[in-house]
């Protein structure tokens, strides 16, 4: 299954690369540079996503429209998309 969630990603005033998922509570992370925290966004989305479909009433959010997330100065929105496989039920 393929999630797919916008993530807001900017340089701070140290220079340090933030990332964070708006539809996704508490989903931030932050690099050195901007194709690190790339990577480390989308582990984060996929940790995120796995953790919420372990519990047992799944809930998630809805995902925004990237034309109306509000952006800080120089942030850009990137798609990140996450793909679970499911394997219930495979045998040897």
């Amino acid at each position: 299954m393929k999630f797919v969630y916008p993530a807001v990603f900017y340089q701070n005033k140290d220079d340090q690369y933030i990332g964070y998922f708006p539809d996704l509570e508490d989903c931030r992370v932050s690099a050195s540079s901007f194709d690190e925290c790339l990577d480390k966004a989308r582990e984060a989305a996929e940790d995120w996503i796995l953790l919420e479909l372990s519990e047992d009433e799944p809930l998630l959010p809805p995902v925004s429209d990237p034309g109306d997330i509000t952006l800080p100065f120089n942030g850009v929105v990137r798609n990140i998309a996450v793909i679970v496989r499911f394997n219930t039920g495979w045998d040897e």
